[in-house]
């Protein structure tokens, strides 16, 4: 059995990117509120490695709340034409700033100027308003680049526990297990 997850993970996400149809890197966060709440929704993964599995949003969306509240989060990736499933566990800590500019500057200008619109998961009056607010963000940074908003951030999951799901006949599944053990990786399996 291979003992690096990260390598694992490399393999696989290479082979899902040649498969799937539609956004190999879209994953399931899961998340809390500060009162155990679970709450989930999907987002695109942006970069991994050892030091984590990173995302961007704004943090006063309210997953972003819920990540600053209680920084430990799950992650899911499910490729359906390869019949796997990657699930993570671990903390979240925020990106640098330094890291968020440098990624936010590859977003489409339009993307740009959606981040400064946006009241991310606040209720909104009508599409209308939110329209006014990006032609107003387009009109504000004319003929210049846009910054990143300093609501608009990112958050990289650390994991603990990276499990590998790979589907066989019968639901006789394999799935390998790696726990984070000091500054190394523990692995076995799980039965199905």
């Amino acid at each position: 059995m291979a003992d690096d997850p990260f390598a694992l993970f490399d393999a696989w996400y290479d082979e899902a990117k040649a498969a799937e149809i539609n956004d190999p890197d879209a994953m399931a966060l899961a998340t809390t509120t500060p009162d155990g709440s679970p709450s989930v929704r999907m987002v695109l993964l942006k970069g991994h490695g050892p030091s984590g599995f990173t995302f961007y949003t704004n943090a006063g969306s309210r997953k972003g709340e819920q990540l600053t509240a209680n920084p430990r989060a799950a992650l899911l990736f499910h490729w359906k034409a390869l019949r796997r499933q990657v699930r993570i566990e671990g903390t979240v800590e925020e990106v640098s700033a330094d890291e968020a500019d440098a990624y936010f500057a590859t977003r489409s200008r339009d993307s740009q100027l959606g981040a400064w619109a946006s009241d991310q998961s606040r209720p909104l009056d009508s599409r209308e308003t939110f329209e006014a607010r990006y032609e107003e963000a387009g009109r504000r940074f004319d003929g210049r680049d846009v910054p990143r908003p300093p609501h608009w951030t990112g958050f990289r999951v650390k994991p603990d526990r990276i499990e590998y799901w790979t589907d066989r006949p019968h639901r006789l599944h394999e799935r390998r297990l790696f726990v984070r053990d000091g500054s190394g990786w523990t692995e076995g399996l799980l039965y199905p």
